[in-house]
């Protein structure tokens, strides 16, 4: 994923750990990774906002552990309306990449499942950029690298915060 037209790593005359270079750096990895998954969205047929959902499932309940996604959690976390979010799990449902089971507990409430096509596909699809990621880690050692996954988890639960539902 890096090419003649990469930027550098590094910024001219800035300090690499203050907030502007971060800022730089984080819009720069954000921007490659809209890049990459809006490819995907193109590759598959889909709409952004799928992708965008598809994400959101499979990251609600990584381990298996807490609550699956239900459809308004994925409205709240997507910022769209209920209609978008209906057409959105219609699309994804239709290709088969997203499975609606009703709660056992209380049939009223919808889970959202990342089906095992959607696993296969995208394990598939962005095998090349889990390489990437792999490689960049190699270049740190292991404290460095709990340094960075506290630095990402900090980052991620204060962009939580911003969000405004």
């Amino acid at each position: 994923m890096t090419g003649p037209d990469s930027p550098s790593t590094a910024l001219p005359g800035c300090d690499p750990t203050g907030l502007q270079s971060f800022a730089v750096q984080l819009r720069r990895m954000n921007g490659e990774f809209n890049r990459i998954a809006q490819e995907f969205a193109h590759a598959q047929g889909l709409h952004l906002t799928d992708v965008q959902a598809l994400t959101a499932i499979l990251d609600a309940n990584p381990d298996g552990a807490g609550e699956p996604m239900t459809p308004g959690r994925l409205r709240r976390q997507l910022n769209i309306t209920s209609g978008a979010v209906t057409a959105c799990l219609d699309r994804l449902e239709r290709v088969g990449l997203v499975q609606r089971v009703r709660a056992a507990g209380d049939r009223r409430v919808v889970h959202l499942h990342f089906a095992e096509a959607a696993r296969a596909l995208t394990r598939d699809y962005f095998r090349p950029l889990a390489r990437s990621a792999d490689t960049a880690r190699g270049h740190f050692t292991p404290q460095e690298l709990a340094v960075i996954a506290r630095f990402l988890g900090e980052m991620n639960r204060e962009l939580v915060l911003l969000r405004r539902d």
